[in-house]
């Protein structure tokens, strides 16, 4: 699985570092970041839930392998 934030879309409300810190911080401006774009498969369920509690829908994923 690879995930990345849309910028444009984030206002750093922090869901997804809560969430799964692993992968997301909140960067010295105060938005979202993905720090891994690969996602190991132990954290695809959080990068989902991340994904799904983001109130901007910033957060967009794909399979890897599609």
């Amino acid at each position: 699985m690879r995930v990345f934030v849309d910028d444009d879309a984030c206002r750093g409300h922090g869901v997804c570092a809560a969430v799964c810190s692993s992968v997301f911080v909140i960067t010295d401006g105060g938005y979202a970041e993905a720090i891994r774009s690969e996602i190991p498969s132990d954290d695809e369920a959080f990068v989902l839930e991340a994904a799904e509690g983001c109130p901007e829908r910033a957060i967009h994923f794909h399979d890897s392998e599609g």
